[in-house]
């Protein structure tokens, strides 16, 4: 099986098979076929790409609805710590933290439902960061979560002198003040 359950619902790792030689390897990304056999049916509209230098920390990010997005994520080059914060109001994991390292040479891929804050730091000296969207980007719907809340204790694996932050990313509340109206649905 490519998919891997996690203890937060929906949120998928997903390992695809890689098939190498002596000329190097091959593997698909992403195949409809493949995440139709396991239920997950998701029309991507939209694919994203960055590259960052080490100590780039991104997120925690989310777009309320009606523009929530889900997300496939990977790393085409370096390593990532991918991170989420599961933010469904009466989700089992609710408020619980996921990571999860990301590389190119690992080739695994984070599926990350909506109703979820997503961020990711830079643990390689280089990453190329690539994910695919089912809804499109809607600045209006934007919102956000903080990087440090002290009440999810967040290891980004980078020094705190080390960070490398964009403006806005340091101005958005902590978990309890985050506002949001995703709701679990089982």
């Amino acid at each position: 099986m490519p998919f891997i359950k996690t203890d937060f619902p929906g949120l998928l790792i997903f390992e695809p098979a890689v098939f190498g030689d002596e000329r190097g390897y091959f593997f698909e990304s992403y195949n409809s076929g493949t995440f139709s056999k396991e239920g997950i049916d998701i029309r991507f509209v939209q694919d994203n790409q960055a590259r960052s230098v080490f100590g780039v920390v991104r997120g925690l990010h989310f777009q309320n609805n009606p523009f929530a997005q889900t997300k496939l994520i990977r790393a085409l080059e370096g390593t990532i710590l991918d991170v989420v914060v599961d933010l469904r109001a009466g989700s089992p994991s609710e408020g619980k933290v996921f990571s999860i390292e990301l590389s190119a040479r690992n080739k695994k891929q984070l599926l990350v439902p909506r109703g979820f804050a997503h961020g990711y730091s830079v643990i390689s000296e280089t990453a190329e960061v690539f994910y695919k969207c089912d809804n499109f980007y809607n600045k209006q719907a934007e919102g956000g979560l903080a990087y440090n809340d002290a009440a999810l204790n967040i290891d980004w694996k980078v020094p705190a002198d080390k960070m490398i932050l964009s403006q806005k990313d340091l101005l958005y509340p902590g978990f309890a003040s985050c506002a949001h109206h995703f709701v679990f649905e089982s």
